[in-house]
């Protein structure tokens, strides 16, 4: 099947565009690799301390300086439902390791929060900057120079990102990624969005939403419905960073473990001691990322990843913007329906025919590039496989994905999709720039043109919610919740009150340079506003009365305020001290302070910059020659 042309058109784009620091990126990678094993560059000081408390045949395999040794860099902890299941997964990773003469140790871990938990809380605030953190950990962790490659054990919203961000920056070691997979499936979502609607109407106790909450996150694995942690699994998956098929395997089940050793075995096979030497830094190219964009978009994932998927390019010198969301967005065709976009889980989704059919069908009709490089060193399609459990229970075998859904209500064919579009949409005028998705928002729902109301805090808005005063048609504009001046939290907390209104008949909106993360839902918001206030963007012109519309057909965010008077208002000011007291939040000022903005990924790290020479800048020499650190190279390297 021919490439679609607008995949085509904004390839060609992203990879002009990061020509400067994509070659930068590779000229890093290249001058990192050494020869043989990569501890064979330290002192023997240094390894005698990087080995002295290993059994006596891994010691002896390590000191011999000529087995593969597999970093684990994992981020388990028991309160995470999650990542719980990853406190076995060690022992396994090493045993496994052992049976192809490679050694493994467990080289670090990193932070991981769980937004459900701090969601609204004042620890939400260090959600978003977490990321970097564990990417910051993920470093310190690989930074020993011990390892020949990694396997990365995380599965949740800003560890996935955190973890691959750092491993990009560790490009020249192969990298696979191992999820721990989802819950069963307890309390259906509908059931639970209707519990949580009634509670914000005080129609329920907290004793009724605690046991409706706890009937639906109810044992060991991911939260069931489509949020950023599911997201991240799809796209580890597109990106062929996964095993075929493992995104969605519940934890502690034979199959899970199996395909834990096989991931582990994967990762030593594929060092640059072997011929099949497979850097992560490779892995990931801008074909890769654009495949990453689209998975996301033709599955209704979470809008963490128009922050995420621009963080992670960045990290291997690529360049991407909302532009490039939006042009496929409008092209790539909505084949899901999990919630909050619909009534399924991931476990009906995986049922349906799972991520192995979207492949199929996405690369069936040219809406992803098949000729990538996976941790299988094959292109994309093979990537369009189930696992299975092998003979006596061992082992993991392929099958092919099924060629038909197994329930339309869920999962569709290209040739019927649920909307032709992807649901991401970006929107802009004189407010700035934000990201909507509306693949669960009704159509009669996404334009809204109403008075503005602002508001300076979630607390704000709900203390007005609650007081009556917000039973009328209006636009939410809520201000200071961007990455510098907080964090850029969650809102979560609205929610359901916004639901209610516009379940009333009201017509309402949301404008914030905040996130509503991949649960976000059938009210229109229009979020991540970027520039934020304090980066100088007008959203803080607005005051109250001001007609705003937000359309997500047109592409409008625009308030409809007479020019002269808009450009006589100064910014909107407020006293943000509270926001870096308390939780931790000082530990985290550095952050606040450097932050970039939004579209360019709210990340407190730069692209890549050249090194000092003239080697490994570009993809031929001034007489045409290829140099070290091109993708060329890399290429006649591997085949050789």
């Amino acid at each position: 099947m021919a490439l679609h042309p607008v995949l085509e058109t904004v390839t060609a784009r992203i990879i002009q565009r990061s020509k400067p620091s994509r070659g930068a990126y590779l000229a890093h990678l290249e001058a990192a690799r050494v020869k043989g094993v990569q501890r064979g560059a330290l002192a023997c000081t240094n390894l005698a301390h990087g080995f002295a408390a290993f059994p006596a045949n891994d010691k002896l395999s390590l000191k011999e300086l000529k087995k593969p040794s597999v970093a684990i860099v994992s981020a388990y902890n028991d309160m995470l439902s999650a990542h719980q299941p990853f406190e076995g997964f060690p022992a396994l990773i090493k045993d496994a390791v052992r049976d192809v003469g490679a050694v493994a140790q467990f080289a670090g871990g990193t932070p991981a929060m769980c937004d459900g938990v701090t969601q609204g809380q004042p620890g939400m605030e260090l959600s978003l900057f977490s990321r970097d953190a564990i990417a910051m950990a993920t470093a310190v962790a690989l930074s020993h120079n011990m390892f020949d490659s990694a396997v990365y054990l995380g599965v949740c919203d800003k560890i996935v990102p955190g973890l691959l961000i750092g491993a990009l920056h560790f490009g020249h070691l192969p990298a696979v990624f191992v999820p721990a997979g989802p819950m069963t499936t307890g309390l259906s979502n509908s059931e639970k969005a209707k519990i949580r609607q009634l509670y914000a109407q005080g129609k329920v106790g907290r004793a009724e939403l605690l046991e409706g909450e706890s009937q639906s996150y109810h044992s060991a694995g991911t939260c069931t419905f489509y949020g950023t942690a599911n997201s991240n699994q799809m796209l580890m998956e597109v990106m062929g960073l996964h095993l075929p098929g493992a995104a969605f395997i519940t934890p502690n089940t034979p199959l899970r473990d199996e395909l834990t050793k096989a991931a582990a075995r994967r990762a030593a096979v594929i060092t640059a001691q072997s011929k099949e030497y497979l850097p992560v830094g490779h892995v990931v190219d801008e074909k890769s990322i654009v495949n990453a964009i689209v998975a996301l978009l033709t599955t209704g994932g979470s809008t963490n990843h128009t922050l995420h998927l621009v963080a992670i390019a960045k990290a291997a010198g690529i360049v991407i913007d909302w532009n490039d969301f939006d042009e496929l967005s409008k092209v790539v065709p909505l084949l899901t329906r999990i919630y909050p976009n619909g009534n399924a889980d991931v476990n009906h989704f995986h049922a349906a025919g799972g991520t192995g059919f979207v492949i199929r069908e996405l690369l069936d009709g040219g809406l992803l590039h098949d000729d990538v490089t996976t941790i299988l060193g094959k292109g994309l399609r093979a990537h369009c496989a189930e696992p299975f459990l092998g003979e006596g229970g061992k082992g993991v075998v392929w099958k092919d994905s099924p060629t038909e859904s197994g329930d339309e209500a869920v999962l569709r064919k290209i040739t019927a999709p649920f909307s032709p579009d992807g649901g991401t949409v970006l929107v802009q005028g004189n407010l700035g720039r934000a990201v909507m998705k509306v693949s669960a928002v009704k159509p009669e729902h996404q334009t809204v043109e109403a008075p503005a109301l602002t508001f300076n805090s979630q607390e704000d808005f709900m203390d007005a919610y609650k007081a009556g005063q917000l039973d009328r048609d209006f636009v939410a504009v809520l201000r200071f919740q961007g990455p510098r001046a907080n964090g850029m939290p969650e809102l979560h907390a609205l929610t359901p009150a916004l639901a209610n209104l516009q379940d009333a008949g009201r017509h309402v909106a949301l404008v914030t340079d905040g996130r509503m993360s991949g649960a976000s839902g059938k009210v229109p918001a229009a979020i991540h506003v970027s520039p934020e206030i304090l980066a100088g963007g007008p959203l803080g012109l607005v005051r109250d009365g001001d007609i705003i519309r937000v359309c997500a057909r047109t592409g409008t965010l625009e308030a409809l305020v007479e020019s002269s008077v808009w450009h006589s208002r100064s910014l909107a000011t407020a006293d943000l001290t509270p926001n870096g007291v308390g939780m931790g939040r000082e530990l985290f000022a550095m952050f606040r302070n450097s932050v970039c903005e939004a579209e360019k990924g709210a990340t407190t790290f730069a692209l890549p910059s050249p090194i000092p020479t003239t080697v490994g800048l570009h993809d031929k020499d001034p007489v045409g020659n290829t140099v070290p650190g091109s993708d060329e190279d890399y290429s006649m390297k591997k085949d050789a």
